[in-house]
């Protein structure tokens, strides 16, 4: 067999298997955590979004776009859900794959869910898959993948979307085979979006989830595409890496599913932000912030390329930046949407403190990832010196949100979003009642309603 028989093998024998409740129950939660930050994203982007329907004027349909308010046809739907599920940055995602997980994969889901009228456990099912294709293929070809200026997200997650939805929708192994072709062939995602206060990181995401629906519809028309695309001097592995060695590792890696490795961000930054914002936040009451005068914060060499910038363009270039996240966990206690509005990232008093941050790799921490996703910041001040090491963020598999801190988070974003508090009840609720798709999403708000 060849490297993508291999791997399509493998998903097919894990979705034989009946997978465990507690998995199930990951699920849940990572499809509400969607849902909220989806609806928050539209909340947040709203202006860019008045302008883009002005503009592309897309046709009504029966498809709900999160967070809009609007009923559009199926394709411009996905491309929608995929933007607002990544404008904050707030999606889940793994470490050691580098990769956003969830926002491509239901945003394909729910929409197709609500064209075939599939429950959400069937959509809970196919997520699960989705989650450890996308995952299983990233954690196979980083930390190199992203050192070339790649974005998993865009790459292994238009792979992953394919798949779970293709056994959503029940396809046959040719018909799954010629999707997952397509999706090799199409997948991609460049890094550069987050640099130099771009706005364009959801775009990676939303094409994804676009591409996704293309070659599952090449696949159900039966085209045929190479017999190995991950393989081979030409395929995505090749592409992908540089390295025709490069192959597939084995799924449940660690005896876990993808889905169980995912972290839930409480922080409204890039992950590689996390560990430096919750020491900062354990320093904050040892410290005046006017006798700050340094703060020094060493971590893995991933994370310090392009998030040790303290020259803020705007809410994105905020989010991606270690310097200034730290300083608000530092001065405000906490790093939430408030702080990164496009109001917060003007304020003088942060972006002085930003000014003041300087970020590092160290040996020993780069050498220890992705076991370990650690910042150590020390804080100089006039009067001392103060330090904190973090291994393990809040969010992560190691250090989960409690069950009452994940529905504060979710119920956050609600309001954040505008929905009312028992529009979030009857949402949350849904998920949990084994309801179908098209009652869930029902249940969210109309546009004459936002």
């Amino acid at each position: 067999m060849n490297q993508t028989e291999l791997f399509l093998q493998e998903l097919s024998g894990l979705a034989g298997r009946q997978i465990p409740e507690k998995v199930i129950a990951r699920a849940r939660q990572s499809l509400l955590d969607y849902l909220a930050v989806t609806m928050a994203g539209a909340a947040f982007q709203k202006d860019k979004l008045a302008k883009y329907f002005a503009f592309a004027q897309p046709e009504e349909g029966a498809f709900s776009a999160i967070g809009t308010g609007k009923h559009l046809v199926l394709k411009e739907t996905v491309f929608l859900n995929g933007l607002n599920g990544h404008a904050l940055d707030f999606d889940d995602g793994t470490n050691s794959g580098i990769i956003h997980l969830g926002s491509p994969i239901f945003s394909l889901l729910l929409p197709l869910a609500q064209r075939y009228d599939f429950g959400v456990d069937q959509v809970l099912r196919a997520a699960v898959l989705g989650y450890e294709a996308s995952y299983t293929l990233a954690v196979s070809i980083q930390p190199g993948h992203k050192a070339l200026g790649f974005h998993a997200t865009g790459t292994c997650g238009t792979l992953g979307a394919t798949l779970a939805a293709s056994y959503l929708l029940g396809f046959t192994e040719e018909e799954r085979f010629g999707a997952f072709a397509a999706a090799c062939s199409a997948a991609s995602g460049m890094l550069m979006v987050l640099d130099d206060g771009s706005e364009l990181k959801p775009y990676n995401v939303a094409k994804t989830a676009l591409l996704a629906l293309t070659a599952l519809q090449l696949g159900k028309a039966g085209f045929k595409g190479h017999p190995d695309p991950l393989g081979g001097s030409r395929g995505f592995f090749k592409m992908m890496t540089g390295n025709r060695e490069a192959a597939c590792k084995s799924m449940l890696l660690n005896g876990t599913y993808a889905i169980e490795k995912t972290y839930t961000k409480p922080y409204a930054s890039c992950r590689y932000t996390h560990p430096s914002v919750e020491a900062a936040i354990h320093l904050r009451d040892l410290v005046k912030p006017e006798d700050v005068t340094k703060i020094e914060i060493k971590t893995y060499d991933l994370a310090v390329s392009g998030h040790d910038h303290t020259e803020i363009r705007g809410s994105y270039s905020a989010k991606m930046s270690i310097p200034y996240a730290t300083a608000a966990g530092l001065l405000y206690g906490k790093a939430g949407l408030q702080e990164f509005s496009e109001e917060a990232v003007k304020d003088d008093m942060i972006l002085a403190m930003t000014r003041k941050v300087h970020v590092s790799a160290d040996a020993s921490l780069s050498a220890a990832f992705p076991g370990i996703q650690a910042a150590i910041v020390t804080i100089h001040t006039k009067n001392g010196v103060y330090e904190d090491r973090v291994d393990f963020p809040k969010g992560e598999p190691e250090n989960p949100l409690t069950d009452a801190e994940f529905f504060s988070r979710y119920q956050g974003l609600m309001d954040y979003a505008g929905a009312d508090q028992a529009c979030s009840q009857a949402v949350f609720d849904a998920v949990y009642n084994h309801s179908s798709v098209r009652e869930l999403l029902a249940l969210l708000p109309e546009e004459e309603d936002k």
